[in-house]
């Protein structure tokens, strides 16, 4: 008989320790629960806006010439359909995020590697090379 008070006290704890740290959600405290992933990949989509951003200021700066950035652009659109494909089913796994990613890895070491290259876009001269003959 005392096994079953036992018994029967030992799961009267857990369940009213399991219920007894849930609290319904306020609308001051919101639901912990993530959000299911889906498509949603807040962290490939600012990696892919800083590179954007990268290429623009080299093409702006001179660091990249223009045949470069239109690789780097390239590059840029493959990553784009690496996504978009991930996402064709409503859902990105955890194996489509981390190939992604490993495509805007290697896409950020060559806009590192092009703007640091040398290779830097002409300059049209202030000055006529040949000034013209003063009479």
């Amino acid at each position: 008989m005392n096994f079953r008070h036992f018994l029967a006290a030992a799961a009267l704890a857990a369940v009213s320790g399991a219920s007894f740290g849930q609290v319904a959600p306020t609308p001051a405290m919101p639901s912990v629960e993530p959000a299911p992933r889906g498509t949603h990949t807040p962290v490939i989509d600012k990696q892919e806006h800083n590179q954007q951003n990268r290429i623009q200021a080299g093409k702006q700066s001179g660091e990249l010439t223009r045949h470069e950035a239109r690789r780097l652009h390239a590059e840029q659109k493959a990553v784009d359909r690496a996504q978009k494909k991930a996402a064709a089913d409503g859902s990105v796994s955890t194996q489509e995020r981390r190939r992604i990613r490993h495509l805007q890895n290697r896409a950020d070491k060559d806009i590192y590697r092009q703007k640091h290259d040398g290779a830097s876009k002409p300059v049209a001269p202030s000055v006529p090379a040949h000034p013209a003959p003063v009479q």
